[in-house]
């Protein structure tokens, strides 16, 4: 019973691609927001911006549905 309690909910790999997708959420937002068109309106506010966004989301639902070999 002891040793249930101090396994973790992810393995370590899947805390590092949590972490990588929080890093391309965060590159993503601030590629946006270095556009220097008005609004937003040119290529990186509305093009690389919001891809890389969308990366760092599949790369958080890759990280919390895959499985660490260890903990089988």
């Amino acid at each position: 019973m002891e040793e249930n309690r101090n396994k973790l909910a992810f393995g370590k790999k899947n805390y590092s691609l949590m972490l990588t997708g929080i890093a391309l959420l965060i590159l993503g937002f601030v590629i946006m927001s270095l556009d220097t068109e008005q609004y937003g309106l040119g290529f990186m506010g509305i093009t690389l911006g919001p891809l890389v966004v969308l990366a760092g989301f599949a790369v958080e639902f890759f990280a919390i549905m895959a499985k660490d070999k260890k903990q089988d």
